[in-house]
């Protein structure tokens, strides 16, 4: 028999037989919950025979029997309680285990989120989505859904939304368009390297999300709970339903710092900072300052992470300034990369590597942060070399600058958007669902192969705006989005290599090369970064303004 953990309270089963119950006892149960209802199949024992070979090996037992397809909520009280009640762990079987899996959760559903949930189902195998709307009410079933309806909803109030919501409203002006999102601040993450670098202050990088938001665009306040894409309908915290007839999916990513033990107890203190978050990329300054010998490590773990550059931009401006000061000499600077290159488009590379000279830093590559112990100064690191066994090293440091583990958040992970790897799936060129066709996606969110950077959502929110219009219409996709992005790469204070790259790595300057060569380190491109890139953002990019961001025509493939 096939026994699925859900929890380590509880797993779940299809239909136990006699025979099977030495078994489960034998593999350290203490209790069974029969969910399937007597005379459900021909070929089915009654639940008495099962309690008969239960007690006979000092199992308990409890029969809560369930009509196939017609979970109530009195099910769930009384599965809630027997768990309670029951010693563990324990395995609840029915048919096929769904209905077991699904009674534990919507009993769970006052104590864990929703995300946690439809996670352990998943992993067990069991598809719990269409009961995620019970699971968001408590476990209830909803008597009142409160149902708000729009023309387009985008989920995510980031540099993607708020573009995308902008570009639409410029486009198709009568649109009712609700726009979710829970924060109060709306970020200008790009800034941050600089803050980091004591050349922004990091409050010019934060502003409110209500002063942002495009007007006669609705702004609802909560966080996503679930998608009923069948349904046409989103899930909030709290169970109010919003339904759609277009949705646009971009929420970024989820900073995964407790995946590298010891960093959330630390960051902030003993050494240990980031530019990845806004409170602490002011503290990354402050150690530059205040370090003048000693080793100092700069991290950066397995793809996909926004931003790629960014680890070895907090390098470079780091080992400027010690430069600068006249204290490089004294400083061991190591950086600490799980990939195996130091960019993953080599016409940068020679230019970087300069840098990687100047400021004698070491490249330490398939070395992945996996903890750290803040008081101590120690960080451990996971080394695999291709062809080699794994190992763990411990390095002492002075000063480390991490760059998180990212993932898709949990509500995208467990939703029925992603793929197998937890991204929204869609076609790379037209950024709309694969599956479902009145669904499009940007920003860090989805699976296209692309560079997420903010550069990339400014050309992915036109091509969304444009083929959603095209869809109201009753045209098809109109727009293509050729996978640019950009890494403008801060190498000293001054001089940038300024990246520009679409799929597959080809090359996509913005610029004449007698202007501006972006595979060598210039002036121009810190003018770029430093004076015209923060009111692009603001003042054009967030207000649909789409300066040299026009879509491309779709490239229809010749038969």
């Amino acid at each position: 028999m096939e026994m699925k953990c859900i929890s380590p309270e509880l797993s779940v089963s299809p239909q136990v037989m006699p025979a099977d119950v030495a078994v489960i006892q034998s593999a350290g149960f203490r209790s069974i919950i029969c969910n399937r209802p007597d005379g459900e199949g021909a070929d089915q024992p009654g639940f008495p025979e099962i309690e008969a070979a239960a007690k006979a090996v000092g199992l308990e037992v409890r029969y809560i029997p369930v009509t196939s397809g017609l979970v109530r909520d009195e099910d769930t009280l009384a599965f809630g309680a027997a768990l309670r009640d029951l010693p563990g762990p324990t395995l609840a079987y029915c048919r096929t285990g769904t209905r077991s899996a699904t009674l534990w959760a919507l009993s769970q559903a006052r104590h864990r989120n929703m995300s946690e949930i439809l996670a352990a189902t998943q992993a067990a195998g069991y598809n719990l989505h269409g009961v995620a709307r019970r699971i968001a009410n408590g476990g209830r079933t909803p008597t009142d859904t409160g149902d708000a309806k729009f023309d387009v909803v985008i989920v995510g109030g980031g540099a993607g939304g708020i573009s995308v919501a902008a570009s639409l409203r410029a486009r198709k002006g009568d649109l009712e368009i609700a726009l979710i999102d829970p924060a109060d601040v709306h970020y200008y993450q790009p800034g941050w390297t600089m803050v980091g670098g004591g050349i922004f202050d990091a409050k010019t990088t934060a502003r409110t999300m209500g002063s942002l938001i495009p007007q006669g665009v609705h702004w609802i306040k909560s966080a996503v709970a679930a998608f009923e894409p069948d349904n046409n309908a989103v899930i909030l915290d709290g169970c109010k339903v919003v339904k759609y007839d277009r949705l646009v999916v971009c929420p970024g990513l989820k900073l995964d710092w407790a995946r590298v033990e010891g960093l959330e107890e630390t960051l902030g203190r003993n050494g240990v900072t980031s530019n990845y978050r806004y409170d602490l990329a002011s503290y990354t300054w402050e150690l530059v300052q205040g370090l003048k010998k000693g080793r100092a490590l700069f991290t950066q773990p397995p793809m996909p992470i926004k931003c790629a550059g960014a680890p070895q931009k907090a390098l470079y401006l780091s080992g400027d300034a010690w430069f600068r000061r006249g204290v490089l000499k004294d400083i061991d600077i190591q950086f600490m990369n799980a990939g195996g290159v130091l960019f993953g488009v080599k016409d940068y590379v020679p230019a970087l590597m300069k840098y990687i000279d100047k400021y004698g830093a070491g490249l330490n590559f398939f070395h992945n942060l996996v903890a750290v112990d803040g008081p101590a100064r120690k960080a451990t690191f996971e080394v695999a070399a291709p062809e080699t066994e794994k190992t763990r090293i411990e390095v002492d440091f002075d000063m480390m600058h991490v760059c998180p583990p990212q993932v898709a958040p949990d509500f995208i992970r467990v939703s029925p958007l992603a793929d197998a790897a937890g991204w929204i799936d869609v076609d790379q060129s037209t950024l709309r669902h694969k599956t479902h066709d009145n669904i499009w996606s940007l920003g860090d969110v989805m699976n296209a192969p692309n560079a997420k950077t903010a550069a990339a959502a400014r050309k992915q929110a036109p091509v969304v705006a444009e083929n959603i219009v095209a869809d109201i219409d009753g045209r098809s996709a109109v727009a293509q989005y050729d996978g640019y992005g950009s890494c403008p790469l801060t190498v000293e204070r001054g001089k940038i290599v300024l990246a520009e790259f679409g799929y597959g790595g080809v090359l996509k300057p913005s610029f004449p090369k007698i202007l501006l060569d972006g595979t060598k380190p210039t002036r121009a491109a810190w003018f770029l970064k430093e004076r015209m890139l923060p009111p692009i953002y603001w003042k054009a990019m967030l207000r649909g303004h789409e300066w040299m961001a026009k879509p491309d025509p779709l490239q229809v493939a010749k038969p």
